[in-house]
C-alpha cells in the first residue's frame, strides 16, 4: 500500500479519504519518513524544495491544504514528474469574514478602546474619544479580484462603500456591475482609497506591492487592511507611513517575514496584528484539509487530481 505522509494532524474526513488507498503517517516524525512516502499533504509553513524531494524519491503527489502554494517548487516538483495541488475557493468567505472583522477593528480603533477600559482608562463616555472613520460613502480599494476579493467586495454593499479594484484579470462588465465596483489602474487604486484591502497571490510582480512610493501616493489618513501576504507590503515602510501618520490605521494577519514581525509594528498603536487566522473556523480548516487527502487521493489511485495548481 502507499504512504501518505502529513505534516499536520487530519481530520476524520480526510483520514477516511486516504484509508482506502494508502497508510497515513504523521504528523510526528513526518520528515524521517519521506524516503518512503508516495504522498506529502502539507501546509504553508512547509518548505517543499529539491533537498525536500532529493529526501522522498518515490514521492508523486504534494497536495498543500491551502490555497497558496507558494512554499512549493512547483517547477521542480513538475520536472520530476511530482503532482502539485492545492485547495482553492474552500477559505474564501471565511477569510472575507475575517478581512471585515479586520477593517471594522481598525477604523473604528476597538482593540485600543478594549485596550484602555481593561486597563481601568475608562472613566465613562467622552464626546471625543476614540474616533475612528466612516464607512458609509467611503472607498472601499481592492486588490487582487479572486474568491477572496469577490467575496469582500459582496459584504462591502451592506456599508455603502464605494469600491474600485485593481487585478491582474479584470472581470466582465456585467459582474463589475453586479458587484457595484470599477477598475482602475494600480495608480488610480492607491490614489483613490480611503480603505485598500490585499487579497492577490504572492508572485514576484506582486512583492512588495506597496513600497515607500506607493504609500506616498496613497491617501492621508487611508488605512491599509492585509489577509493574503504578508510579503505585498513592505513593512519597514509601512511601519513609516503609520508613524508619520499619512496612514491613519493597518489591519494585518499576515506578515512580510512570519512568523516575525518588524518591531515598528508591535510599538504603533494604529495597528491591529492578528497571528495569520483568516481561514480559521473548524469547518473551513476540514475542508482544506479534506480536499488535500482528496486530491491526494485522486493521484495515488492513477487519476487526475480534482485541484491541479495551475
Amino acid at each position: 500500500m502507499s504512504i501518505a505522509l502529513t505534516t499536520f494532524p487530519l481530520p476524520p474526513r480526510a483520514l477516511a479519504l486516504l484509508a482506502d488507498v494508502a497508510e497515513v503517517r504523521g504528523p510526528d516524525g513526518w520528515r524521517d519518513a519521506l524516503g518512503e512516502a508516495d504522498a506529502l499533504l502539507c501546509l504553508l509553513t512547509d518548505r517543499v524544495d529539491a533537498a525536500l524531494l532529493d529526501a522522498a524519491p518515490r514521492l508523486k503527489v504534494v497536495a498543500c491544504a491551502t490555497a497558496g502554494f507558494e512554499h512549493v517548487d512547483v517547477a521542480e516538483c513538475r520536472a520530476r514528474g511530482i503532482a502539485v495541488t492545492h485547495a482553492p475557493g474552500v477559505l474564501a468567505e471565511a477569510t472575507a469574514d475575517l478581512t471585515w472583522a479586520l477593517l471594522l477593528a481598525t477604523v473604528r480603533r476597538l482593540p485600543q478602546a478594549e485596550r484602555d477600559l481593561r486597563a481601568g482608562s475608562f472613566h465613562g463616555w467622552g464626546f471625543w474619544d476614540y474616533l475612528g472613520g466612516d464607512l458609509q460613502g467611503a472607498a472601499l480599494g481592492i486588490f487582487g479580484m479572486g474568491r477572496i476579493g469577490r467575496a469582500v467586495a459582496k459584504r462591502a454593499a451592506a456599508f455603502g462603500m464605494r469600491i474600485a479594484y485593481h487585478s491582474r484579470t479584470r472581470l466582465p462588465t456585467d459582474e463589475e456591475r453586479a458587484l457595484g465596483m470599477s477598475w482602475t489602474d494600480r495608480a488610480g487604486l492607491l490614489a483613490a482609497s480611503d480603505v485598500l484591502t490585499l487579497h492577490a497571490p504572492l508572485t514576484a510582480q506582486t512583492r512588495h506591492f506597496l513600497d515607500a512610493d506607493a504609500f506616498a501616493r496613497m491617501r492621508r489618513g487611508s488605512y491599509l487592511i492585509n489577509t493574503a501576504r504578508g510579503a505585498l507590503v513592505d513593512e519597514a515602510s509601512l511601519v513609516d507611513a503609520l508613524r508619520s501618520g499619512h496612514l491613519a490605521g493597518a489591519g494585518l494577519d499576515v506578515y512580510e517575514h512570519e512568523p516575525a514581525l518588524h518591531p515598528g509594528l508591535l510599538e504603533l498603536e494604529n495597528v491591529v496584528l492578528l497571528p495569520h487566522i483568516g481561514s480559521a473556523t473548524l469547518e473551513t480548516r476540514t475542508r482544506m484539509a479534506t480536499l488535500a487527502a482528496a486530491n491526494a487521493a485522486a493521484v495515488l489511485r492513477g487519476e487526475p487530481p480534482p485541484n491541479p495548481v495551475p
